[in-house]
Parts: C-alpha cells; structure tokens; sequence
C-alpha cells in the first residue's frame, strides 16, 4: 500500500511543494502511468507530477493501481486556494460535491451526490501544519485553517488537499512552500518517526467530526478540532446544505417539509465519513446558524445553554426504525452524538426539545420544534 501525493505543473502552489519535497532524500524514479505524466518514488510514498488542472484528473489511484500493480492506501493533492479576502493561508480538507444533484453543472470536478473519503490525517495534519507554520516564521502572517468539504477530482480512497493561499504573491512563496513540504516529510513519517495521523484498529471507538453548517472555513467545527483534537471526516458548509422553502413541499400527510439535497448531502457525508475511519464513533456537530432550525428558533436562542435534539430514521426494506440522540451545546454550537449503527437511507423527522437556564441556574423546558423532512 502506498500513498500518492499529487501535484501539477499548471500551478506554482502545487509544483513549488512538490520540488521542495522532492529535494529532501531518498527519491528516485518511479513509474509513468500517461503520457504526460511522471513520478518519483520514496519508500512508501509516491509523487505523480501532471500537467492538468488539479480537479481534472479522475480516478488517479485506480489508475495508478492499474498501471503499477502497486494498491494506493491515501491520496494528498498539492494545490493553490483562493479567497476574496485574499489573506495569506494554509489549509486543508476533505473533498467531495454530495449536494449536486445529477444534470447539475459541476464547475470543479467531482460527480453529483459524491464525497471522497476523508483522509484521517486532516485534523492531525492541521494541528501538525500550526507548529510548522509557528516555527518556520510564517505565523501570524498566514492563517492556518481547515476549509469545508468542496470540488474534486474523483477519488475512491481517503483523500485531502493542501493548498497555499490565497493569490498569486503567495502562492509561488518558497517559505510556504518549504513548509507544506515538512508537512509532508514529518506527517509521511519519511524522517524520524512513524508519521502523524495513522488511523489503525487501536483507534476503534475514537470521536470522528462531522461538521454540519457554518461558513466556508468552518470555524466552530475548527474550534472543536483545535481544543479536543478529535479526528476530522467530513465538513459541510452552509451552501452544501441546499434547503427549499417548507412553504412550498408537502409530505405525505400535508404536511410542509423542507425540500433540497441537504440531506442527500448528509447521507452521502456520513458515509464516506465512516468508510474512511473504521470503527471509529462519528459525532455530527451542527452549526445552527445556516440551519432552517435558527429560523425556529430564533426568539429563543439567545438563553438557550443545552438542547436535545432526536432525529428518527427509516430504515428501508428493514421495517423499523434506528434512532439517533443528541447531547448538548458545544461552543455555541448544535453537538449531535450519533449512533447509527444501521444505516439510514432517509430522515422522516427531527425533533428538537429546548431547555434554557436561567441566571439563577433554574432549568425549564420550551415547547418542542418539529420539522418535517420530505
């Protein structure tokens, strides 16, 4: 098993890494699996070298696979970031489009309704690129943030991206670029050490991070990361929770249900989520503020401190029902610790049940919120 990371000569963020790290020790030739294409061996890493756009090229560990017999245990794409704010940045994170829908236009690759597994060395890695960053100089000048779950190309083993923001003055910086380099030489375990961010069987049981909702660079999905070091999966940003106007669905009884791929994303998330982290426990933590419950919930969050929230699940062809309980508030955000042990092909309703607490410490309960899902 091997792990391929990726870059491109079309872009300086990517190439700049690339040779940075191939200038360290103990690389040789490897295989050319197109025309086109070359790469470069280092015990069990491999550095495949294209001339495409980073989103372009489909399908490369199976490729690799078939072209070298040799199977790809993980993938880790080099590439540059853009942002409006154009603020120098190092990021990471999962890719995947779960929320486009089949004949809907896909600008950055991928395939509709699609997550690649996340690569389980995201979180460790982003902690691992502070110290890098921290201790190379490049700190506060850079920001270090992990960025939601978003574009391609398609992949089928765990997978995260690397990218140097957020415009073309930094994105040729050889500092920027010597330190996604270290990230790759201490996290790869190619110097001393056996590598940052192995996921193995004596993980079992670990808390995995499902972000659900926020911004783009996920900041109180980040905020759990950066404080309880749990392990990351998929993040799911506002826009890659597409909801339609409830006023405008009906369920089966009549009644207004929220429309959209928002929960066609969630499933498919989840999924690749535990896929790419066996046995692990994933916890879903839900940014409420791009939720159609901040909606119902808007008179009274400002003293709410703990909330439970249960969602139901049909199990089809099972005939019957697995449940999924909530915990409590975490940093200002909705912290749902589920247990789906069977999987669930479709919510039929979630139910969220308030209690505030007041200054004198007393608990009361406020009427429960239904909402319905289609």
């Amino acid at each position: 098993m091997v792990t391929l990371v990726v870059a491109t000569t079309a872009d300086p963020a990517s190439v700049g890494p690339a040779s940075a790290f191939l200038a360290m020790p103990g690389w040789n030739p490897g295989p050319s699996i197109a025309i086109g294409m070359e790469s470069f061996a280092n015990g069990l890493v491999r550095l495949l070298k294209h001339e495409r756009s980073i989103v372009a090229e489909d399908d490369l560990d199976r490729r690799w696979e078939a072209a070298t017999g040799e199977s790809v245990d993980e993938v880790i794409f080099l590439s540059r970031h853009t942002a409006v704010s154009n603020r120098p940045a190092l990021t990471v994170h999962p890719i995947g489009v779960p929320h486009i829908r089949e004949g809907e236009p896909l600008p950055q690759g991928g395939r509709p309704c699609w997550a690649g597994p996340p690569n389980p060395r995201v979180g460790p890695w982003l902690r691992l690129m502070k110290k890098i960053a921290e201790a190379n100089g490049l700190i506060p000048e850079f920001e270090i943030t992990l960025e939601a779950t978003h574009h391609g190309p398609v992949v089928n083993t765990p997978t995260m991206f690397l990218e140097i923001g957020s415009t073309e003055e930094y994105w040729g910086r050889q500092d920027a670029a010597q330190a996604i380099a270290l990230l790759l030489w201490e996290g790869l375990g190619l110097g001393e050490g056996s590598g940052v961010g192995n996921w193995s069987r004596i993980n079992n049981g670990d808390k995995v991070l499902l972000g659900i909702g926020g911004g783009h660079y996920v900041p109180r999905h980040m905020d759990i990361v950066w404080k309880d070091g749990v392990w990351v999966g998929h993040l799911l940003s506002g826009y890659s929770l597409p909801m339609e106007d409830p006023n405008q669905q009906k369920g089966e009884n009549g009644e207004k249900c929220i429309g959209g791929a928002w929960k066609q994303a969630i499933k498919v998330s989840y999924e690749a989520t535990k896929l790419a982290f066996p046995g692990g426990e994933v916890i879903a933590h839900l940014d409420h503020k791009s939720s159609y419950l901040e909606s119902g919930l808007s008179s009274q969050k400002s003293n709410v401190h703990h909330m439970k929230v249960s969602f139901t699940f049909g199990i089809t062809g099972l005939g019957v029902f697995g449940t999924c309980p909530a915990v409590l508030l975490v940093y200002g955000a909705w912290s749902i610790d589920q247990d789906l042990k069977n999987k669930a092909l479709g919510c039929t309703k979630i139910e969220v049940y308030v209690n505030t607490v007041t200054a004198a410490g007393d608990s009361r309960p406020l009427p429960s919120s239904t909402i319905h899902c289609p």
